[in-house]
Order: structure tokens, then sequence, then C-alpha cells
């Protein structure tokens, strides 16, 4: 991009304005750090390191058994598993292959998966032992699941716990039998029959991330090899990464930001990763001081409650050289007390799934607090009417579009989602990311509002309309309205305005709290409950939802 725009006198000198994106597949990254590097630390992981040299070599392996399985390039195979080895195994074993991946959040329950299976038309699933049952229920044939523990690639297969967070070790070690007919991890990595070499290339699709939106089930966003190189190596350039720095992983990998930003920007440069299967502040501490972390991407929340722990002013964040991430605003008490407390300067970004994760970001040198940042390396951004699709002077909120090598190629199977999705301006292909903001003098872009019916709960996306798809499910519920309730830890959270079926009016706010843990991710569960005698209607029959939603907004 040659044309020059205001934030670009605050853009890092050492920093091209645009880059090319690799010709080559994501997999490539790690064969060729496997030469440079092969003894030093790829993943670290409960204390246990697999040096390049190893992890390439357990992932030729994994590929060689996924052939013999007769899985070929095109296909798409589920993975649903927390931080571990053998998700980055899975990951790029299933890659080198020119297979698909389909990654699954692990809190998603039967019927999540069963949706993510028919519309990907996934022939194969990884998934932890902990989680076979809900794919079982799902409807996957335990002939398609290969089933690890997570702990059985530490020596001797499980961890004694020492060191750990509390009721961590019997999950790590848990050894449920596993269903007839699936295979064990042990047995998939005990192969040796070398995998075919497989033309992967840059426009080659590499990953089907699903994402909601205003109405229905979510979509699968169609991002090849191309879109995501672009954003591993754009992030190194725009973060000076090396190959000396420690990367704490504790943002989830099957999310965009956790796969791109942390798997794959870090193992492409030869850094080490330290894997934290999920979140506990005390224990992250402890992994930052022990291996001497430079780099942290996370969600507000988690430096929110780090900051909360009567053990802050003992921990060791002196290796830190940078800190940032996005998924929610940070509040400046926040930001303010991180950078009094440890000298660091939290740097937002902003993203969605159709653009791989950042499309914007704040400059180290020159950051503002609460802002999305600038338009990322080769992004072009701009704040239009939404209905006119004018151009937006400056402080004036509009829809936030975004165009670059970063953007998606569409949703799988969804044409006409797909073309409702773009627009053309000014002779380029934008994405309507339907989130509004401004810009301001200097090009930085700060966040409003949004057009779409989306709640932010501590960096996790609840999509209003797929919870009310899974709660109409109730026998005992009529009718459900999803809206977003103030909330001062999360930011926003979940609550559910809820009309009984006739002959349920004792169903209580547990019961149906309870209902909706067992039938949708927890992220998703509403913490309010509101039971009401009728849904506010417009002319047509539709539910007036933003009534409601103004209604909470006004007694909040």
């Amino acid at each position: 991009m040659t044309t020059t725009r205001a934030h670009h006198k605050f853009w890092p000198a050492r920093v091209p304005h645009a880059i090319e994106p690799p010709a080559t597949g994501l997999h490539d990254n790690l064969v060729v750090n496997a030469r440079r590097f092969p003894h030093r630390a790829a993943l670290i992981f409960l204390g246990h390191t697999i040096t390049y040299a190893e992890l390439a070599a357990q992932v030729q392996r994994l590929a060689g058994w996924f052939a013999q399985r007769g899985i070929r390039k095109g296909d798409r195979v589920l993975v649903d598993l927390q931080n571990c080895p053998q998700l980055v195994i899975s990951h790029y074993a299933l890659l080198s292959l020119g297979v698909v991946v389909v990654p699954v959040n692990p809190m998603c329950r039967a019927a999540e998966i069963k949706h993510l299976i028919d519309d990907s038309g996934a022939v194969f699933a990884v998934t932890s032992v902990d989680l076979s049952a809900e794919w079982l229920s799902a409807g996957m044939a335990a002939g398609r699941l290969l089933i690890t523990r997570l702990a059985e690639v530490l020596p001797g297969g499980r961890t004694d716990g020492a060191g750990l967070p509390a009721g961590w070790a019997d999950w790590l070690n848990a050894d449920l039998a596993l269903p007839a007919g699936a295979t064990p991890w042990v047995e998939a990595m005990a192969c040796t029959t070398p995998p075919p070499t497989v033309d992967v290339g840059a426009d080659d699709l590499a990953l089907l991330p699903y994402t909601s939106g205003t109405t229905g089930h979510p979509k699968g966003c169609m991002h090849k090899h191309r879109s995501l190189q672009h954003n591993v190596w754009a992030g190194g350039f725009w973060s000076n990464a090396s190959h000396e720095d420690v990367v704490l992983g504790v943002v989830p990998m099957f999310h965009i930001t956790g796969m791109v930003v942390v798997l794959h920007g870090t193992l492409a440069c030869g850094a080490a990763l330290v894997l934290m299967p999920r979140w506990q502040r005390e224990y992250a501490a402890r992994l930052i001081a022990t291996h001497r972390v430079t780099r942290w991407t996370n969600i507000p929340t988690m430096v929110i409650d780090l900051l909360a722990s009567p053990e802050v002013e003992s921990f060791d964040l002196s290796s830190m050289v940078s800190i940032g991430g996005g998924g929610a605003a940070m509040p400046q008490a926040i930001a303010e007390r991180l950078w009094s407390r440890f000298g660091l300067r939290y740097m937002e970004g902003y993203g969605l799934t159709e653009t791989a994760a950042p499309s914007h970001s704040n400059p180290y040198d020159a950051p503002k607090q609460q802002c999305l940042g600038v338009p990322y390396l080769s992004c072009d951004a701009r704040v239009v009417d939404p209905d006119t699709l004018r151009e937006l002077p400056v402080g004036e909120s509009g829809e936030i579009i975004i165009h670059g090598p970063m953007v998606f190629d569409g949703y799988w199977g969804r044409p006409d989602a797909t073309a409702a999705a773009f627009v053309e301006f000014e002779g380029k292909r934008f994405f309507r990311s339907g989130d509004i903001g401004y810009v301001d003098a200097d090009g930085y872009f700060f966040m409003t509002d949004r057009l779409k019916r989306m709640i932010n709960a501590s960096g996790f996306k609840v999509w209003p309309s797929e919870v009310e798809n899974l709660m109409h499910a109730h026998p005992g519920i009529a009718e459900a309205c999803i809206i977003s309730a103030p909330d001062a830890y999360r930011g926003e959270t979940v609550k559910a305005v809820v009309v009984r079926r006739i002959g349920h009016e004792g169903l209580t706010e547990a019961e149906l709290r309870d209902w909706c843990r067992a039938h949708m991710a927890a992220y998703k569960v509403p913490a309010l409950v509101e039971f009401v005698d009728t849904l506010p209607k417009s002319g047509a029959g539709k539910v007036m939802w933003r009534a409601l939603q103004e209604r909470e907004k006004a007694n909040g």
C-alpha cells in the first residue's frame, strides 16, 4: 500500500507499511526452524521441554498416521483440545498434509459440536478423554476419534502435581476409559510410516474457525495459508520478535488470536512457547518468573485478575518486554497500575476471526489507551456510513471496514452471508466488521458501539441468536431473548429474558442455568435470568431485543 495516512507518522521506523505473505504453508515454518534450531526449546509444558527437532519428529509421525487413515488434502478435521503439545502437534501434522483444521472450543457441548461436524463435513476429530462423551453424544463415531490424556506427553505419562494449582493434577491425569473403537494418542504416535509429500501452498485452505453472527448458527471462516501467514509474519515485524523470545501461551489456541499470534507466531520465529492449559493467575506469574517470559498476549481480564492477586507484590515480571492483547477494552486504571508497578505498557489491538486476529494495533512507542490502534501492516481500514458507505470525517462514528491480505475469503458454504459481509469501496473488496467506531486526527481507531448484536464477556464473543436457539430446546421455555448486562469484572455478561411455557411455571433460575450448562459452552450460559409474562414485539411479530437492551442499560 503506497498511500500515506495520518497514522504513518507514528509508525515504527523499522517496520514496513506492508509485506508480502510467504508463498509457503504454515507447516513450513516449523520445518525450517527444526533445521535451524534443532536443540532449542519449542514447547514447555508443565515443566517438560520439547525441542524443535523433537516437535518436528512428532508432527511427522502423526502426519503419517493420519495419512494411513485415509485423511487427504482438503479434508476437514476438528481439533478440540486445551493448550497442550497435542494441540500443536495435531495442527502441524494436519496442515502438512493440506488438511483443513477446524478448531473447537473445549467448552462446547454436544449440540454445538454436532453443528460443527455437520456444517464442516469433517471426517475426523482429535480430542481429550474428558471431552469424548460430548463427541459421542454429538453423533461422532468412536472410530473417527483420536483421543489423548493431557498429561500423557510428560515423562512417565503423568504429572505429580508439584507446583500446579489445586485440582489440576486429577484433571490432567484423568485416565477415563476410551470409547470402544477410538484410537489412543500413544498408538497414533507410534506410527513409523513416513507421510506422503503433499504440495501445500499459500492458496490452499488451512483453517475453518467458526464464528456466529446476527442470526442462526455459527459460520466457518475460510482462511487460506496466505492470510494466516501474513499475520504470523506481520506480528513478528510489529513486535520485533526473535528466536530468543519466550512466550506465555495461555490465550486459548482454539481461538484465532491464540492460534495465529501465539502458536504460529512463536514457532515461526523459533522462540519458546510456554503452554498453560487453562488460566490461573499465581501459576501464570510463576511461569513468567521461572522461564523468564518476554512476551505475553492475553485478554484484559487476565491482567485484571493477576493484579488482584494477594501475592501480586511478590510477582517477578522483570523479564517481560511486551504485553498486550484485545478482545475487550483495557480499563485505564488497570493499564496505569501495570505501568506503575511493573513498568509495562499494555498494547491494545483489534481484530476478528475474519481478519486472522489483528487488523489494528497500537504502536509500542506511541500507544493510546482504550484505543484499537492503527491499521496494521498491509491493512487499509476506513470508517463509513453503514447505510450509504460514504467515508466519514475525523471524529464521526460509523462502521469500520477492512481490506488487506489478512481478510478471510468468505463463509464456508454460505455465499449469501459472504456477499453480505463484503462491500466494494474505492475499487477494493472491504470486509464489513459490524463494529462502530471513529478515527481521530492522528489516524487511531476507537470503538464506540456494535452494529452486530453481540456480547463481549471477558473477550469471549457471545452471539445472542445462537444462545436463544439453544435455549429454545428447553421444554419449559416458550420464548427467550438474550441481551447483555453490565458486569464489573467481565465488562459485559449474558442475561436471558424468558417467558415460561404453560405448565412450567415452577421453572427456576437455578434449574434453567443448570440446563444451560449441560447444553452450551460455559461462557454462553446466562449469568442472569429474568422471567417475564411476555416479550415486547414489533408489528411484524419480531422480538424487540433492542428495547430490552436499552431498558437494561438504563437500569444498570
